[in-house]
């Protein structure tokens, strides 16, 4: 309702005529302003729906400035942080980031179109961070993926991010099972190392980053200095890539 308030101060201004300050009229006068500003505003509805659709704008190029100041003074934890899975073209001339959390649903509806994005573009950098937010089955695949990177390498660590993010269901202890060996890993071995101090150490380092941009769902894309929360269509990551490659 503020909101709204606000709209129609700013369209009442643009209605009044020029000179007029409300502090220097009588009781009278200015009883006569508000009558003749609503008579307008009545006869010219269209004029609220302007006015707040500017401010709308106005409003979320601040968001976008606030959010692009959030990325460059994070930068290094968001694209170089020394552990994080770096996938696509290592030398692209684009980065995406993804915040990606395995039980999320819309996680799992993104990463086919990511993949696709990353396949068909060939200049494309892509940094996965882990984020697990939904339950203990999002801290445990997380877990098994951390170690897997940090035991096997990149590309077993993405044939399990595949593994887990086509599974149905919940993550469990058995269906986590199903996907490491799917994933052509030892289960024990990627067992023994899910709960070292290096695995937990990059998880906290990852939610200390995420709270530092007010991320509070997955997924949470970075384009260049634009964060992008939530799903995002193929064409419309297409646009952003784009868009990036404009600018820089």
């Amino acid at each position: 309702m503020s909101f709204l308030r606000n709209a129609l101060l700013c369209t009442a201004l643009l209605a009044a005529p020029s000179g007029w300050a409300q502090s220097d009229m009588s009781d009278a006068e200015r009883d006569a302003l508000h009558a003749e500003i609503r008579g307008y505003l009545l006869e010219n509805p269209e004029i609220i729906m302007e006015v707040i659709g500017i401010l709308d704008e106005r409003r979320a190029l601040g968001e976008a400035a606030a959010e692009a100041t959030l990325v460059t003074d994070n930068s290094s934890a968001i694209y170089d942080d020394g552990y994080s899975f770096v996938g696509g073209n290592p030398d692209g001339d684009i980065t995406i980031v993804e915040f990606v959390d395995y039980q999320c649903g819309f996680c799992r509806k993104s990463h086919p179109e990511v993949r696709e994005l990353i396949s068909a573009d060939g200049g494309i950098r892509l940094i996965v961070k882990e984020l697990p937010i939904l339950g203990p089955g999002s801290e445990l695949a997380s877990r098994a993926a951390i170690s897997t990177l940090i035991s096997e390498g990149p590309e077993a660590y993405e044939r399990l991010n595949l593994a887990l993010m086509t599974l149905e269901g919940q993550v469990t202890e058995a269906s986590l099972d199903s996907a490491l060996a799917e994933a052509g890993l030892d289960v024990a071995t990627i067992r023994a190392g899910m709960d070292a101090d290096e695995v937990t150490r990059r998880l906290q380092d990852t939610r200390g980053l995420a709270q530092a941009l007010a991320i509070s769902g997955t997924p949470t894309f970075v384009f260049g200095d634009r964060m992008v929360r939530g799903y995002v269509e193929l064409a419309a990551m297409r646009g952003l890539v784009e868009e990036l490659r404009a600018t820089n």
